[in-house]
């Protein structure tokens, strides 16, 4: 597993790449334009990433990395812990949140999270009528199109689609988010359900609501129930 670390703290730099030798293959950015060399040369499966960067704040860059790149999980790893940042944080892309400062061992903790679900979802794919969620590919498509979606609103609909027609429940949706980050509430679900059905818009494919319960997929007003 090939990890990037964005931290131009020197000391937490070379602590963090002393501790992960051999657990982890990974590339070092000081700065964002660092970052983004790093990034194209391919093969990144996690980013660590610090807000406060010589050359620019690591939310902006953050948000432009997910108008992209959609499948990279990235864990902020920052001195800004207030509730706002956080929300802001994982409501532009974020997959975890971690306050600076933070025990190595709880930072080792959720890496291996994020590992066990990137190596989950290799392999797994699923279809719904023209919908497609590929799990090894980190992609969904509507009739051959890639959608645009963000790491939790593909985890979203990768549990819409596995469990079609069937309902996937508020708490099962809360719960994988969790994995990443446990202050995913009740609203954020809302929002990512909300996004997605935009994005579903026209496509033969609805995401009905069954209030107090969950979320199903189901032909969209006049289509046809698909196979």
């Amino acid at each position: 597993m090939r990890l990037l670390l964005i931290e131009d703290d020197a000391d937490i730099a070379r602590e963090l790449l002393l501790r992960w030798r051999g657990a982890w293959t990974v590339r070092a950015a000081t700065t964002l334009r660092e970052a983004d060399a790093a990034l194209a040369q391919g093969d990144i499966d996690i980013v660590v990433l610090d807000l406060n960067l010589p050359d620019g704040d690591g939310l902006s860059w953050l948000a432009r990395l997910r108008g992209r790149d959609h499948v990279t999980p990235v864990l902020v790893l920052t001195a800004r812990d207030r509730i706002g940042d956080r929300v802001q944080g994982l409501r532009t892309g974020a997959d975890d949140y971690l306050v600076k400062p933070f025990a190595a061992d709880e930072l080792d903790a959720r890496l291996e999270v994020l590992r066990r679900r990137i190596r989950r979802a290799r392999g797994e794919r699923a279809d719904y009528g023209a919908l497609s969620w590929r799990g090894d590919e980190g992609r969904a498509a509507v009739a051959g199109q890639w959608l645009e979606l963000s790491p939790r609103e593909f985890e979203v609909l990768g549990l819409l689609v596995r469990r079609a027609p069937r309902l996937v429940l508020k708490r099962t949706l809360i719960d994988a988010l969790a994995e990443r980050n446990l202050e995913v509430g009740d609203s954020a679900i809302e929002v990512y359900i909300s996004r997605l059905r935009r994005k579903l818009a026209g496509s033969g494919i609805a995401i009905r609501t069954q209030r107090g319960f969950g979320y199903l997929l189901q032909p969209e007003e006049g289509g046809e129930t698909p196979p």
